[in-house]
């Protein structure tokens, strides 16, 4: 812009100025023919008088003026003091002025030494030609406004760059330096630096950008955690019972276990495969619940028949821990609407999760409640409880409470998952209390159903 304004912008005000100049100059060419002149014409002002009031309007004007005549001889000059005294001939020392009303850098030898803008403008008295009005007015005074005027808009052009540069510093904090350090966060997070630090001072969509970002980087961390531990568990439980299986097949083989004791080891061989099958059924219906959701068969049934069919799956269990099971029902009959198959196995793995750290010679009370539109089921041991610490964790997967002492060596920890993620797709809820040493209880709830009419 710079340049464009020093090369063809100071061009353009030059010749606009230049027009200016002229048409100023040929009114007051005008004025002077029409009224000075005149005057002159009907003596009634002298030559002396005459350039008097040119000499005046010279200064006013910054213009050299000049009355010739139809000679072509300078018969009055307001920049010199002779008076038809000197018989300079216009057409002789600068050829062709006259012919033209505006001449642009006109020098006569002598007499203008630095370039003139001139107007010439006939004079007419009576229907008679009777001169010249030559009006000479210098081009470096024009171009030197042109100048003038041309600095004053490179100091508007300057003053507005410096302002444009404040509002991009500005724009490129607000804006671009909050991006810079949003995108090495996000590389760090990808590079698995979830620790790197993410700090945004503004309080606009940034911000809260930022603070998203951080967010899924502690999100990832701990999915990062979790997968470790996960694969860490998976690991764990997949090689115990796989060592117990080798480790007793080729005892087997090789004869170390005499053959009256194989029966005995074979039983110990199809347990830890049982146990290796239950944890490959669970993980698989896990990763089912996640990938395609879990699809629901729903209908209308009563889940006091559910519990009560359920609770004797468990009779021989209970026989040997000496545990009796309570049913307890607010009605005979308490219809819900979810998927039977499914909300069986959450009852199973309550239950079952109950008698496993239940004490010998102790109780489970399992209970149904309708409130409302919702049918709340209980199930509630006095066992062991669970550590405060750990009430949140029960959920995850692979997660065992006393794994230490032994108490749940056939358990694979994903039941509760399971049951969670069962309860969650039928839209309801379920909780936990406990208090460690005392006992532990699980409800959850479903939808209440109709009863169905009496055929």
């Amino acid at each position: 812009m710079f340049s464009i304004m020093n090369t063809y912008g100071i061009s353009r005000i030059q010749h606009s100025l230049i027009e200016d100049k002229e048409n100023v100059l040929y009114e007051e060419a005008t004025l002077i023919a029409t009224e000075y002149m005149n005057n002159y014409f009907m003596d009634n002002l002298t030559l002396m008088d005459l350039r008097t009031q040119l000499s005046t309007i010279d200064t006013f004007l910054d213009t050299r003026i000049w009355f010739v005549r139809t000679d072509s001889t300078i018969l009055l000059d307001t920049r010199d003091n002779f008076i038809s005294g000197k018989e300079i001939n216009l057409n002789e020392v600068s050829k062709g002025l006259l012919d033209n009303v505006f001449n642009e850098n006109v020098t006569i030898p002598n007499l203008i030494t630095e370039p003139m803008l001139t107007v010439v403008y006939p004079i007419s008295y009576n229907y008679s030609f009777k001169g010249y009005i030559v009006m000479h007015t210098p081009i470096e005074a024009i171009k030197s406004d042109s100048v003038y005027y041309t600095d004053i808009i490179n100091m508007c052009f300057l003053i507005f760059l410096l302002l444009l540069f404040a509002v991009f510093v500005y724009i490129y904090f607000l804006t671009i330096r909050p991006l810079h350090i949003i995108s090495q966060a996000a590389k760090q997070y990808t590079d698995g630096n979830y620790e790197y630090p993410l700090t945004i001072h503004s309080h606009d969509e940034y911000f809260h950008l930022a603070n998203s970002i951080t967010y899924m980087a502690g999100e990832l961390s701990s999915l990062d955690d979790y997968q470790k531990k996960f694969v860490a568990n998976i690991s764990h439980d997949f090689r115990s019972p796989l060592t117990s299986i080798k480790g007793y097949a080729e005892a087997i083989q090789d004869g170390t276990i005499p053959y009256e004791m194989q029966g005995k080891y074979l039983d110990i061989i199809l347990f830890e495969t049982e146990r290796l099958n239950k944890l490959t059924a669970n993980l698989l219906e896990l990763n089912s619940f996640k990938n395609k959701g879990i699809l629901l068969d729903i209908t209308t049934f009563d889940i006091n028949q559910v519990i009560k069919h359920t609770a004797q799956a468990f009779e021989g269990g209970c026989h040997k821990k000496n545990i009796q099971l309570d049913l307890m029902f607010s009605d005979k009959e308490t219809f819900v609407d979810a998927d039977f198959g499914k909300i069986q196995q959450v009852l199973y793995n309550l239950i079952d999760n109950a008698i496993k750290f239940s004490h010998h010679d102790s109780r489970i009370i399992i209970s149904s409640e309708d409130q409302g539109e919702k049918v709340f089921i209980s199930v509630k041991d006095f066992g062991l409880g669970i550590p405060k610490d750990s009430l949140k964790k029960v959920w995850d997967r692979f997660y065992k409470i006393d794994t230490s002492r032994g108490k749940d060596k056939k358990g694979t920890g994903l039941g509760l998952s399971i049951t969670k993620e069962i309860i969650n797709a039928h839209g309801q809820n379920i909780n936990l209390i406990s208090t460690e040493g005392v006992g532990s209880e699980f409800i959850f709830t479903l939808a209440k159903g109709k009863a169905p009419s009496p055929r």
